[in-house]
């Protein structure tokens, strides 16, 4: 198996940090530097298929989660804190479900165990026709994305994936080709038997609707010890967008 790429900041305690979906470790680079700061060897992690980390075919919450036993083995980590968002939290659940003795503790943002029905379709369909030429600037590529994404905050979060793969030609460090056929799997719930009992923390965007109060018994049963806060005046990516109280939140959590 292939290594996870990863960036490491600070020293202490380990906590890994895992991205949301067509994301990449280095949209954690600000708040990761945060936490090192407080005392944490922070690992900023590039799931498969994404970042700077390997391609393959498959791609489910299992394997993803292999993944992350794998990198802390390969550092001889014998345990860690475990903070992931959206899709990345899904990783963390099934990893802490499955390793329960590698995790000191859990954080998820803005993520519940339970099923989505897909809803990336348009941001995919929008990457999947652009064509070579709408790639020889970012701001070609933002003007062909456009068309398919008016949110212009979910298409500088895209362009962010873009780099130079020759001198005149951008591309995307995600494997577009294989999380387009395997979308399905992103929103997979979590197996119905499967448990945490460690300290969880489950965090979520005071506007959002990924985290419903309807979904706390689900996430009680495989995490009963999960305690549930809001982060105000945020969506879906609460971390970005009100990083202050999410750093309060989540650190008198780690540090309780």
């Amino acid at each position: 198996m292939s290594s996870l790429y990863s960036n490491v900041l600070g020293s202490g305690s380990p906590l890994l940090i895992l991205h949301g979906f067509l994301g990449m470790s280095d949209n954690w680079k600000t708040l990761g530097t945060r936490y090192a700061e407080e005392g944490f060897e922070v690992h900023l992690i590039d799931q498969r298929n994404h970042g700077r980390s390997f391609w393959s075919e498959e791609f489910n919450y299992t394997v993803l989660a292999q993944d992350i036993k794998a990198y802390l083995d390969e550092r001889g980590i014998s345990s860690a804190h475990i903070l992931g968002h959206s899709m990345g939290g899904k990783t963390a659940m099934q990893f802490a479900c499955t390793n329960p003795g590698k995790v000191s503790s859990l954080i998820v943002a803005d993520i519940a165990p339970k099923y989505y029905p897909p809803h990336h379709d348009y941001i995919l369909q929008g990457l999947k026709a652009l064509k070579p030429a709408d790639l020889g600037s970012r701001t070609d590529a933002d003007k062909a994305l456009s068309a398919y994404i008016r949110d212009w905050g979910i298409r500088q979060f895209l362009l962010k994936n873009l780099y130079w793969k020759e001198k005149d030609q951008l591309a995307f460090r995600f494997n577009l080709e294989v999380l387009a056929e395997r979308m399905n799997e992103i929103g997979e719930s979590i197996g119905s038997t499967e448990r945490y009992e460690g300290p969880s923390l489950f965090i979520r965007g005071s506007r959002s609707e990924y985290v419903q109060e309807g979904d706390l018994p689900e996430i009680k049963n495989h995490f009963p010890r999960a305690l549930l806060k809001t982060v105000e005046d945020a969506g879906h990516w609460l971390h970005a967008e009100n990083p202050d109280q999410f750093m309060e939140i989540t650190l008198a959590f780690l540090n309780s």
